[in-house]
């Protein structure tokens, strides 16, 4: 799946955005386009949980095509 996260701009943000998918998601492969602001994350969970998860620790996230 592929996220858009307006509010990730810098590597510290970068950093929080991962630690937070592996919070939800241990295995799951995660890579960032910093300069696009994309996320492609790999794993068996549903989008859902990564974009509440992702919410809650302040960067709202849409799902992208």
């Amino acid at each position: 799946m592929q996220l858009h996260i307006e509010n990730m701009t810098c590597g510290g943000c970068a950093r929080s955005v991962t630690a937070t998918i592996k919070d939800v998601d241990a295995d799951a492969t995660v890579e960032i386009d910093l300069p696009a602001k994309h996320v492609r994350i790999t794993s068996a969970q549903p989008a859902e949980r990564f974009t509440r998860a992702l919410d809650e620790a302040g960067f709202p996230a849409q799902q992208t095509p």
